[in-house]
């Protein structure tokens, strides 16, 4: 059986000790990964989706009409029929 040099007798036991990178990579929730984006409705009458992560209801009452929609959310946006993806939302510096 191999000693490796008493490694294991260096940890104090019943304890356990991880590192997983740095934690100020880890996203908080006032952090965004991503802009959010525009989608504009191309129907013809008034049309709620729910956002597929967030849960958020949004609500197109006309066609034409632009929300900005949740990046998380956009994804599932983009298999609805009726919506356009639109722009980028613009950082506000």
């Amino acid at each position: 059986m191999c000693n490796c040099g008493n490694k294991r007798n260096d940890y104090p036991s019943g304890q356990q000790h991880f590192t997983i990178g740095n934690p100020s990579n880890i996203p908080t929730q006032g952090k965004k990964m991503w802009p959010n984006i525009y989608f504009e409705y191309t129907g013809k009458t008034a049309l709620t989706v729910t956002g597929r992560i967030t849960g958020k209801n949004y609500r197109f009452e006309k066609s034409g009409e632009k929300i900005l929609i949740d990046y998380r959310d956009a994804s599932a946006m983009m298999s609805v029929p009726v919506l356009r993806k639109g722009k980028i939302e613009q950082a506000i510096t």
